[in-house]
């Protein structure tokens, strides 16, 4: 039963969360954008473009930008939620009329509880959305220069690489293909000029990739019935493709870091061999996220609620103390999964193995 005391609390840890959200979030764009200012004031560019660039370039990044914080956000909310009720005195009443401290503070968790749910929709549903945003760059925010293109094989064997690619027209130059001997029979060697990509409109990956003035312009003794490379006319063929597409092959090295945990599960399966342990760690990272976000939470949750006596700003620092090992330990491990050190599936909860008991020793062992 939410009671008018349980309102008061959740709405007091609300304003409190908000407050750090404002503030944590102003202050990282404030510091971020005036150590990268230049990178967005190019060489005769108007103020307005300057403006315009900025706004576009933090819009988007406000969601990567709570995706780090917010484990911290909801642990400074519950931190000065608490921290008010002492300093209101509406914490002796309380447990004056029989009200232990764990059924005070139930509303505050429940508020972080729900908070760290936002990240979940934020990187599930949010972040994936808008990859190609946030994978722009200050000097480039509307993601309209070339980008280098990087290697990439079907699973058949068919290597794919080119030089640049406009991401507008989804043009690639100086395309080249290498079809090995168990596909055409024998090793064929195509350079494109420029390659367009089609996507397959039944299905989310695949596709053809036009090769147009390619080198050589015919294949000798080719089998027009291969239904990998199509010969449309001279020096132009039609490449069918299951995994290679525009996105593959012109992404950011870390795209992963922006995708679903349904994709990284998908992409685990197919990966190169070079990048399965950081999506495993990151994959593993994911499901466990919500449980290290109300470990954290309950570890300064007990800090304050520890002492009632003990100075506040005391209590904080103790608490960033623990925050600061507490984060520690868990980009530590991750290193560590990713460099194969350890399994990704340890990586991702050796934390909360050392962390969470720790925690709920501490949380019962407040005065109640």
């Amino acid at each position: 039963m939410f009671t008018l005391i349980d309102r008061q609390m959740f709405w007091s840890f609300v304003k409190s969360y908000l407050v750090v959200l404002t503030s944590l979030l102003t202050l990282y764009i404030i510091v971020d954008l005036f150590t990268n200012l230049d990178d967005f004031a190019g060489k005769n560019k108007p103020v307005r473009d300057i403006v315009t660039d900025i706004l576009t370039f933090y819009g988007y990044q406000l969601t990567q930008i709570f995706d780090r914080l917010c484990e911290a956000i909801a642990l400074l909310a519950s931190m000065f939620a608490i921290a008010m009720m002492q300093r209101s005195n509406e914490q002796v009443p309380l447990l004056a009329a029989g009200i232990s401290t764990w059924r005070i503070v139930t509303p505050i968790l429940a508020g972080a509880f729900l908070t760290l749910s936002l990240t979940v929709v934020n990187s599930e549903l949010i972040i994936p959305r808008i990859a190609d945003k946030l994978m722009s760059t200050k000097e480039d925010p509307h993601a309209v220069k070339e980008v280098p293109v990087r290697g990439s094989y079907e699973p058949n064997g068919i290597h794919i690489e080119g030089e640049k690619a406009d991401r507008l027209t989804r043009v690639v130059h100086n395309l080249r293909v290498t079809i090995p001997e168990s596909v055409a029979g024998t090793l064929v060697h195509l350079t494109a000029k420029q390659a367009l990509f089609h996507p397959d409109e039944r299905s989310e990956r695949g596709g053809r990739w036009e090769l147009m003035q390619t080198n050589p312009p015919e294949i000798e003794g080719w089998d027009r019935k291969n239904p990998i490379l199509e010969p449309l006319d001279t020096g132009r063929f039609l490449l069918h493709v299951r995994e290679v597409d525009f996105s593959s092959i012109t992404r950011n090295p870390n795209w992963f870091s922006f995708a679903s945990t349904t994709r990284l599960y998908q992409e685990m399966q197919r990966a190169d061999v070079a990048r399965i342990p950081s999506l495993a760690v990151l994959f593993h990272v994911r499901i466990v996220r919500p449980i290290l976000g109300m470990t954290l939470v309950l570890l300064g949750v007990s800090v304050i609620l520890q002492d009632q006596h003990r100075n506040v700003f005391i209590s904080a620092g103790i608490c960033l103390m623990l925050c600061g090992m507490f984060f520690g330990m868990v980009y530590g491990c991750k290193m560590m999964g990713e460099g194969d050190l350890v399994s990704p599936a340890l990586a991702a909860w050796l934390p909360v193995i050392v962390f969470g008991p720790f925690s709920l020793v501490l949380f019962d062992a407040v005065q109640t």
